[in-house]
């Protein structure tokens, strides 16, 4: 919790009120590595905020994975359309390593939304961020190289880098892994 409460208090000013709110309203679990979080056809009841480890969110288009999100600590995920209009979802979140999530549910986030003031002016901040990251993510698929976005994945994000498997990687960067093994010898020292 004390992650969570960092991350909030890093955005928006909080009173000892909301914050014994916020203790209230999410829940923490631990979830091992390769856990199904949601399955594409499910409904998403929870947003989640990833404490320790990594999550990947993929669709299977046509019988291939497609990565399009790689979370890393100190993040909130969801599948956002399905929690929002209570509908199926067409993502699949999996941990990739052992996780430290604390969660929110739809009718406790609602809760929140409707009760109080603080929570609206974090949603809407962490939005604008996420919001702001795909656009930026839109604009590389345009303007970079592979090669250009793996280099900017490895100095945005190492950790991930480390600890995600060459075919996660290369699906989230928009590549084949074969494509990334030879873009990952050409830049080795």
């Amino acid at each position: 919790m004390k992650n969570l409460l960092h991350y909030i208090k890093s955005r928006i000013s909080l009173t000892s009120d909301e914050i014994r709110l916020i203790e209230k309203h999410f829940v923490s679990i631990n979830v091992p590595s390769n856990t199904s979080l949601l399955k594409a056809g499910s409904v998403e009841r929870y947003v989640y905020f990833l404490s320790e480890g990594i999550v990947k969110g993929y669709q299977n288009i046509d019988g291939k994975l497609v990565v399009q999100h790689l979370v890393s600590e100190q993040n909130f995920f969801t599948s956002l359309d399905s929690f929002m209009s209570e509908t199926a979802s067409s993502d699949y979140y999996e941990t990739i390593t052992d996780c430290k999530l604390i969660k929110i549910s739809k009718p406790d986030f609602e809760l929140l939304q409707e009760d109080t003031t603080f929570w609206s002016d974090f949603v809407k901040n962490v939005t604008n961020e996420h919001l702001s990251g795909k656009v930026e993510r839109v604009k590389d698929f345009q303007v970079l190289t592979a090669k250009e976005r793996y280099l900017k994945f490895l100095k945005q994000s190492p950790k991930l880098a480390l600890n995600v498997s060459v075919e996660n990687i290369a699906s989230f960067l928009g590549m084949e892994p074969q494509s990334l093994s030879r873009i990952r010898k050409q830049i080795t020292f």
